[in-house]
């Protein structure tokens, strides 16, 4: 399969309201750093899916769908605030909200619209269940701020993964139009799999040295997981798909273009108030 191609930030002209009404070189907030990258990839799927999670909100199937769908979002924006803080010195909001598509780092699967009922749920089982085995390895990091943030976050992420995979399973294993739409939402998100268990020249560096887990060290265990929610909700594993890739080099679905258009276009429409 031929490499995606890599887009470096630092060579991309963001347009803007230069005073001839043209673009200018915005300056980036982006650092040269495998570190830094690493506290955007996490940061950013917990902002991104956060913000389509919240894209629910009073839209949910029932009440107490709606709320348990909030509080997944509130908990998932809670963390992607503690990580972008600390990536920008305490200032995450510049980051949220005045970073152009281009430098976000999160992965594909997070940023794919919320469609239906059952391929939000099938997103979420595929990406919580992730989450839950990265931050349980991430808590015996040596670095104080990652594992601290691993050992608490992994407790409200226990919780999103046993949301989704009940879910999972009562949708596939309940009416033919649900485990219809069950079995399209599983297949539509396959394909992004691949990519969370990626390891570039960046993650690399921090893996030999020790400061982050090996996404590949629990693949299998990921994917064996993965397979004993679809047998319980009587659906089968997709086959493998061609893996859509780039996310963590800035390389992203027209999805996520959208989405940042509204969550980020009162902080640029209005930069200097104060809330």
């Amino acid at each position: 399969m031929p490499s995606l191609p890599i887009i470096e930030t630092d060579q991309v002209r963001h347009a803007g309201n230069a005073p001839d009404g043209g673009a200018f070189d915005a300056p980036s907030l982006i650092r040269d750093d495998p570190y830094h990258d690493y506290l955007l990839r996490l940061g950013d799927d917990s902002l991104v899916l956060g913000q389509r999670l919240a894209e629910w909100c009073g839209h949910a199937p029932g009440l107490e769908v709606d709320l348990s769908l909030a509080n997944v979002a509130l908990d998932l924006i809670g963390q992607a605030t503690h990580l972008l803080d600390h990536a920008n010195d305490g200032n995450g909001d510049a980051l949220a909200f005045h970073r152009d598509v281009l430098d976000y780092r999160n992965c594909w699967l997070v940023e794919q619209p919320n469609g239906d009922f059952a391929r939000t749920i099938a997103r979420q089982t595929m990406f919580s269940t992730f989450q839950h085995l990265l931050y349980r390895e991430l808590a015996g990091s040596p670095d104080r701020f990652l594992a601290g943030l691993a050992a608490k976050a992994v407790k409200e992420v226990a919780y999103h993964r046993e949301l989704a995979c009940d879910w999972t399973v009562r949708l596939g294993d309940g009416t033919d139009e649900s485990a219809a739409r069950m079995a399209d939402g599983i297949d539509w998100c396959w394909r992004f799999v691949p990519e969370l268990f990626e390891v570039d020249a960046r993650l690399e560096a921090l893996i030999a040295a020790g400061t982050v887990p090996d996404p590949r060290g629990f693949e299998a265990e990921y994917r064996s997981a993965l397979a004993a929610v679809l047998g319980e909700a009587k659906l089968a594993v997709p086959a493998d798909q061609r893996p859509i890739l780039g996310g963590r080099r800035g390389h992203h679905s027209e999805h996520l273009g959208h989405l940042l258009a509204v969550m980020q276009h009162l902080p640029r429409t209005y930069p200097d108030a104060t809330w």
